[in-house]
């Protein structure tokens, strides 16, 4: 007699270890666990995860690594000292952090460097947001999301370099491959999402006006609308 065929898919061992890499900096980030505490042995978080030893291994491995935890032979993983120097990638950080907190983040960079845009852009800034405005547009028109995701993270890259800080052009160049992850998400799962072109254009007429208040302004209704869209999207069960 033929037994039937089955078929299993194959778990994300990958997505196991980041979650109890979330769970485990949630709990460090929130308090619970402080400067010199013993972390619980590995049967413990074996119990309490529900996962196997060697999920656990690479999740506390990943956190060493980070500078968060240290392994003292013989005697266990404890928080690091606080003088510890975090060594993880930031571009890591904000792939294990939830999508609202990144943007929290977001709006905190953004307002500071569309300001600075707006005091501080040349003709060539200028010509280079109005360049990528205007081929966002026409990937619009031709119903091409790739180019269109591509060159809105191309827009808000030419709004860093007009603030002329190059620590805030740098860190907005490590959020944009997190933010057009996001967007892409929200492209393929949401129909009708609003790429917010008014917002867009008005932010570039800011800037080009040099009007300061006006830039945080629509830096921050563009900020505002997308994530609401990402909240939505969220009580539909993501």
């Amino acid at each position: 007699m033929n037994r039937p065929k089955v078929s299993f898919q194959a778990l994300n061992r990958t997505k196991l270890v980041d979650e109890v890499v979330v769970q485990l900096q949630k709990k460090i980030s929130g308090g619970e666990l402080r400067q010199g505490d013993k972390i619980p042995t590995e049967p413990e978080l074996m119990a309490q995860f529900g996962v196997g030893r060697s999920t656990i291994r690479e999740a506390v491995r990943v956190l060493v690594h980070a500078g968060l935890l240290e392994k003292k032979q013989g005697y266990g993983t404890y928080l690091a000292a606080a003088s510890t120097v975090i060594q993880e990638p930031l571009e890591h950080r904000l792939r294990r952090a939830g999508i609202f907190e990144v943007y929290e983040v977001r709006r905190m960079l953004e307002l500071e460097i569309a300001r600075l845009a707006a005091e501080r852009r040349d003709e060539e800034d200028l010509r280079r947001m109005r360049h990528h405005l205007d081929q966002r547009s026409e990937a619009l028109k031709k119903g091409d999301r790739n180019g269109y995701l591509n060159t809105d993270v191309e827009f808000h890259l030419a709004v860093a370099t007009a603030s002329k800080n190059h620590v805030a052009m740098d860190l907005y160049r490590t959020f944009s491959s997190v933010l057009r992850d996001a967007l892409s998400k929200l492209e393929m799962e949401k129909k009708g999402h609003d790429p917010n072109t008014i917002f867009h254009e008005k932010l570039y007429e800011a800037i080009k006006a040099k009007d300061v208040e006006a830039a945080g302004h629509w830096t921050l209704q563009n900020l505002i609308h997308t994530v609401s869209e990402l909240r939505e999207r969220n009580d539909m069960g993501e």
